[in-house]
């Protein structure tokens, strides 16, 4: 007892140091990652993160740092003598490990771990990391998005860990606990399922859990003077929808779609794999809205300037919600997989657009054709997508994971024919739902399902610099525009 007593002393007095010292005391701390094509630095090795519970402490004002607790439950897959966690944006106060204090250290957008002693294969760590979480920042930073009233998240590709620590990559998914302290006047919501609410004097603190594993990239948290919706959608299913409070009458028009937007999805795929669905609106200027599980993020001005037709609005409705299955309970292995999330999504969306519109897939798909070896030397052919600008990493999301990946699509059902081509679609998010999976995985399904190998297909259509002849269609022609010769 007295050489336990000794150590938790120790390590407490380190933790308590300042940065420059604690650093001299880890060895040559360093950014890990796990090897992503594209964020190479993003997650970390050695373990998988089985829970995250998350404590926000929001003071009203969304200038100033949150102050948070956040509590990761991991297993062990290799011997670890120090632990990283992707984390940035924040400061650390605080590190435990498995009850004990641990000393720390960043590098680069790691937070560097040195627990007591070293971790074994095959155990449980269970990680405590009391911090600030900064809101202020620029579009590029994203993570926090701050709104006329408060916060939300938009932690897509790679910012969950500008808000948290955490293994901020999809191939780690995990289940998360969010507990959130506002003053009352405001609400919290999050991910999943609301477990608790409790005031105390002027401040509520409100507990959500999600039911599902989940990817750092779509977590969601708002704050602000909000209402939440409630309706029911197919089979019994709880829709709620969070939305300015001064305009809840206004779109209520817009939100009473999403049961039958739920409705015609699971007619295409399957049924919902959550257990809740719903829209957050946000007084905000993302310039894009966000799949955050459970909950998709929208701008206001999409359902309020009136520059969209309705059609145009509910098919952007429909492509968030197609994300629930692609993307969100089907995660991608890598980021290179992205184009499984949004061909597919862009993919319903046009769908849904030429059933309930009359906008024809056939002639949109005949465009994106035109346009795809302009895509594809711009940003890469869809399975292989060039890395993000620097200092703009939501540069990765070009117009060839959306249309030019939904071309593929296209190209699939023009070869197995449509009945198949269903069959593959169920099939998928039946089979590697609440997991991960990647672009092998879907051409080796589609080869099963269609009784042949399409590996020459896919390789041709995923991977190859120009597009290939369209099936069916061998007038499409791509309109590609030569490189400007140098002078």
């Amino acid at each position: 007892m007295l050489h336990t007593s000794r150590r938790r002393l120790r390590a407490a007095l380190l933790a308590a140091a300042s940065a420059t010292l604690v650093a001299a005391a880890l060895p040559s701390p360093a950014p890990l990652g796990i090897g992503d094509a594209l964020f190479p630095h993003l997650g970390n090795p050695g373990y998988d993160v089985l829970a995250y519970d998350i404590a926000f402490t929001y003071g009203g004002s969304n200038s100033e740092p949150l102050d948070a607790v956040t509590k990761i439950d991991a297993r062990v897959t290799q011997r670890l003598d120090s632990v990283n966690l992707d984390f940035t944006h924040g400061t650390v106060r605080t590190v435990e490990v498995n009850g004990l204090p641990a000393e720390f250290a960043t590098a680069g957008e790691d937070l560097v771990v040195k627990p007591p002693d070293a971790v074994e294969e095959g155990s449980r760590l269970r990680i405590t990391v009391t911090h600030t979480s900064d809101p202020r920042g620029t579009k590029d930073d994203e993570g926090w998005v701050r709104t006329s009233d408060g916060l939300v998240m938009a932690n897509q590709a790679d910012a969950a860990h500008r808000v948290f620590p955490s293994n901020d990559h999809p191939a780690d998914k995990a289940y998360f606990t969010f507990r959130i302290t506002a003053p009352s006047e405001l609400t919290a919501v999050a991910n999943g399922v609301r477990m608790a609410k409790a005031q105390a004097g002027s401040t509520t603190t409100w507990a959500y859990r999600t039911s599902h594993p989940m990817a750092t990239e779509l977590a969601q948290v708002s704050i602000g003077r909000s209402a939440v919706v409630r309706r029911v959608g197919p089979h019994g299913l709880p829709v709620r929808d969070v939305v300015p409070a001064a305009d809840r009458t206004k779109l209520e028009p817009w939100l009473r779609k999403t049961p039958g937007h739920l409705e015609w999805m699971e007619q295409q795929v399957g049924p919902y794999p959550f257990e809740t669905y719903g829209v957050l609106i946000a007084d905000a200027d993302t310039g894009y809205e966000l799949e955050t599980q459970t909950l998709s993020l929208f701008e206001r001005s999409i359902f309020t300037s009136g520059a969209y037709p309705e059609w145009y609005v509910e098919s952007i409705m429909v492509h968030e919600l197609a994300h629930q299955w692609f993307g969100n309970s089907v995660s991608p292995r890598t980021w290179s997989d992205l184009w499984l999330n949004e061909g597919h999504a862009s993919w319903y969306e046009a769908m849904y657009a030429e059933e309930k519109a009359h906008q024809s897939l056939e002639l949109r798909m005949r465009d994106a054709y035109k346009q795809s070896d302009n895509w594809r030397a711009a940003g890469g052919p869809p399975a292989a997508p060039k890395p993000p600008t620097a200092g703009q990493k939501i540069s990765l999301f070009r117009p060839v994971v959306y249309d030019g990946s939904s071309l593929v699509l296209y190209a699939l059902r023009q070869t197995i024919g449509k009945e198949a081509f269903g069959r593959l679609e169920r099939a998928w998010v039946s089979g590697y739902r609440d997991g991960t999976a990647t672009t092998a995985d879907f051409a080796a399904l589609a080869s099963r399902i269609a009784g042949r190998d399409l590996s020459v297909f896919f390789k041709a259509w995923l991977y190859g610099e120009r597009t290939p002849p369209m099936p069916g269609h061998a007038d499409w022609r791509s309109k590609a525009v030569a490189a400007p010769k140098a002078h």
